[in-house]
């Protein structure tokens, strides 16, 4: 039998695409795959920061319409690009495959350190989170939005256009990369946005041939790490217009959550963590996002939200 699977056409796309048919074909043997290219909204809208294009889902909505429609069979986004309020509706997230690391990483022209780069240095990244991130530690940089692709990124940095990139490790794990680190960034510095490091696998709803097909791959312990994490985004109301930090991580059937949102105005980060079983992963995003909403997180969100936009 063989099945269309909807992807970007990037090399990082093609690259976790491929891994993960891999992993089914693994399971299923008797599968054959053939890749479908879609360009979606991101991908047309290169030229500007991803945090001022006035819609959601630019990276996944026009394949999923593809998976509804049955123009393909089911497809592979990095989960992060997926919506967390709105899936395209009859689409469904069928499996989470074993996540990868959630960690940042920073790569800097000639191999300086983070810390030690000199005030005033130019580091580039996509994100509101990571911005937040960089300019608490280090409000003497200049952070800068860029876009394009992992290999165009790098690039800036060898060219000396930029003193250093942010950008998640498992990109670079994926694409065989992982020489170009000058140092991995902590999760307690650098928390890691909902969902990062793990795959999203999305089918027709009602396609139970697919879906159990895909379930061959599913990870439990990844499905209730990203849950939690999404769960906490979903209390607080955020989106990549809010710069909030969302980490899970499992060990049997323990289940710890860490969240965390930065101020934009004045230096401030407020947090809050908890446990419980992989089976409470939607109770823990709630319990941490209402700690952090006592904590004010809605002012830090209003504060973001008037100059960036409602998301």
């Amino acid at each position: 039998m063989k099945l269309i699977v909807g992807t970007r056409g990037s090399k990082l796309a093609l690259a976790q695409t491929n891994r993960t048919l891999d992993w089914i074909k693994v399971k299923n043997p008797d599968i054959d795959f053939e890749l479908k290219i879609i360009h979606t909204m991101g991908d047309k809208e290169h030229g500007k920061p991803l945090f001022s294009i006035d819609a959601k889902g630019i990276f996944e909505r026009e394949i999923d319409q593809q998976v509804v429609s049955g123009e393909i069979d089911f497809a592979v986004h990095s989960l992060k690009d997926v919506p967390i309020v709105e899936l395209q509706t009859g689409a469904v997230l069928a499996a989470i495959p074993k996540r990868d690391s959630p960690n940042d990483v920073f790569i800097s022209h000639n191999n300086i350190p983070f810390s030690d780069l000199s005030h005033g240095a130019i580091v580039g990244t996509g994100s509101l989170r990571r911005l937040a991130e960089i300019k608490y530690l280090r409000p003497d940089l200049d952070v800068q939005p860029i876009r394009g692709n992992v290999d165009t990124r790098i690039s800036k940095v060898h060219k000396g256009e930029l003193a250093g990139i942010v950008i998640a490790e498992a990109g670079l794990e994926r694409m065989g990369i992982m020489n170009e680190i000058t140092e991995r960034l902590s999760l307690d510095q650098f928390p890691s946005a909902a969902g990062q490091g793990a795959i999203a696998v999305t089918a027709k709803e009602g396609n139970t041939k697919i879906i159990t097909l895909l379930q061959s791959i599913e990870d439990p312990a990844s499905r209730a790490e990203i849950t939690a994490e999404r769960s906490l985004v979903l209390k607080l109301e955020g989106g990549c217009r809010v710069p909030i930090g969302a980490v899970a991580k499992a060990q049997g059937d323990s289940l710890t959550l860490f969240g965390s949102l930065f101020s934009l105005n004045d230096r401030r980060k407020i947090s809050a963590q908890t446990k419980g079983t992989l089976s409470q992963a939607v109770e823990l995003g709630t319990t941490v996002g209402e700690e952090l909403i006592r904590q004010g997180a809605k002012d830090f969100e209003k504060e973001w939200r008037e100059k960036y936009g409602v998301w």
